[in-house]
């Protein structure tokens, strides 16, 4: 009995770590983007003086010592999803934002889903 219970939870907890890979959308429609999983391919390479100054500002607010290095752009629904690629001291950083300046935080929602 005490393997079975064993093998039923073993299999419950491997049924929950494969669904952990599942693709989640936000309902929430003050959050402009609702897909999570994202590929290169959907963006296109832009100047990173292609960035809009809402975005520049941001980085510069949010990451004064950092160095955008490359930059892409998507549309979404009829509004524009950038992906920055920063060098933080020699760090590598990938973030996304929209228009407006505002982060879009890929990680967090990767997690949740």
């Amino acid at each position: 009995m005490k393997k079975l219970m064993l093998s039923i939870a073993a299999i419950a907890l491997l049924l929950t770590f494969t669904t952990q890979a599942q693709v989640y959308t936000n309902s929430n429609s003050e959050e402009p983007f609702k897909e999570v999983v994202e590929t290169e391919e959907d963006y296109e390479k832009i100047e990173v003086s292609e960035l809009p100054e809402a975005v520049t500002a941001s980085i510069t607010r949010d990451f004064v010592e950092a160095t955008t290095t490359e930059a892409w752009v998507k549309e979404k629904d009829g509004k524009s999803v950038y992906k920055i690629k920063l060098d933080l001291n020699g760090e590598e950083k990938k973030l996304y934002a929209d228009a407006e300046g505002n982060w879009i935080d890929k990680e967090d929602k990767k997690k949740d889903s």
